[in-house]
């Protein structure tokens, strides 16, 4: 990661001729092999996008899925079909997301086939991206249907972790070695809403916050050691251009950012509502830095002077050299998308490189 000045979160858009073989099979058109083939056939057109625009390491896309999470909520006992309600900055509320009904149980592997794809058709570097705790303790815990089996969203914490580590071991086995977790929702305990909800309940905010960090700290722990890059993304919510949590980084960056062993940090920075770059003070040395700064969330193209200065007021917090630029997250965290075009997004994915190769050559 040291040297990838260019980088991005991992979700990119899905092809119009994908998006028509999951309806395709959704409705019985089309069997399971005729639905891995065309994601087959997105998977590597998408990987030759990343090759020519010059960015990297290489994702699939997460075109085998519907939304980033899916894959775990499919591989892991005690979800059931019964959406959560979210409360997105636009009001919309379908996103595809299953409760925590039962006890929860690593059963089946979720990121297999993914890492096994991209280790035979990937032309470098290639990381694979799982969900983290704090987004099921969020978003997948609802009074009346998951307390039965845990009596508050504290006590899902350890079980997820331990899915978390079950695959992350299996995926250091497959010999992935850039492992990055996505976690949305450590932005919900600088959002006032969802901190009322927690007190509430009867939980202390800060206490589950630092559950959720030592539990983070475990899926990670020993993976440098064993030659694994681990990134951490941390964002406001991306779903069809909406977010889901406001709030600066200030109130969790010392806990988080200083409590979780990572490689790199990917940072939302696109708007005001990340606030200012001074809570990057708080990564450690050797830890590398990647700011946000190109939306996914319209087609409009930043401005690169503006790109170039706003890495440079980082800078001031940061060091220039253990800096780095991306979009501020996946172009398509579930999958429709974010609402932009194909072209806008290979236009976005050049930006972050010609800007990166501008700053640091």
């Amino acid at each position: 990661m040291s040297n990838q000045r260019a980088t991005h979160v991992g979700s990119l858009l899905r092809p119009a001729e994908l998006l028509r073989a999951r309806q395709d099979h959704a409705a019985g058109r089309v069997d399971a092999a005729a639905l891995e083939v065309a994601e087959d056939t997105a998977i590597q057109m998408i990987l030759a996008v990343q090759r020519d625009s010059g960015i990297g390491p290489y994702t699939d896309g997460e075109y085998r899925r519907n939304d980033f999470m899916s894959q775990l909520t499919r591989g892991t006992d005690g979800f059931v079909t019964q959406a959560p309600t979210l409360d997105w900055s636009a009001g919309e509320d379908d996103a595809i997301l299953n409760l925590i009904g039962g006890k929860l149980r690593h059963r089946d592997r979720f990121t297999e086939r993914e890492a096994t794809f991209l280790a035979r058709h990937a032309p470098g570097p290639f990381k694979v991206t799982i969900p983290e705790v704090t987004n099921f303790v969020v978003a997948n815990w609802q009074a009346g249907v998951s307390d039965g089996a845990y009596p508050t969203r504290a006590d899902i914490v350890d079980d997820l972790a331990a899915v978390l580590r079950t695959e992350v071991d299996a995926l250091v086995r497959d010999g992935v070695r850039h492992i990055q977790i996505d976690a949305p929702c450590f932005t919900s305990f600088v959002n006032d809403k969802l901190i009322a909800v927690f007190e509430a309940e009867g939980l202390d905010p800060r206490e589950l916050l630092r559950r959720c960090i030592e539990a983070d700290a475990r899926i990670v722990a020993g993976l440098r050691e064993r030659g694994v890059t681990v990134g951490m993304h941390i964002c406001r919510g991306n779903y069809r251009g909406q977010w889901f949590n406001e709030g600066t980084y200030d109130g969790i960056a010392e806990d988080v950012l200083g409590g979780i062993p990572v490689d790199h940090w990917l940072l939302e920075y696109d708007t005001d509502r990340a606030g200012s770059f001074a809570p990057i003070r708080h990564v450690p040395a050797g830890t590398t830095v990647v700011l946000g700064l190109v939306t996914t969330k319209t087609g409009e193209l930043e401005n690169p002077d503006d790109l170039v200065r706003r890495i440079d007021q980082a800078s001031r917090y940061f060091p220039l050299d253990a800096l780095a630029i991306s979009p501020q997250c996946g172009f398509a965290s579930e999958v429709q998308g974010n609402p932009l075009s194909w072209d806008d997004q290979r236009r976005k994915l050049d930006l972050v490189v010609s800007t990166a190769q501008r700053v640091w050559g």
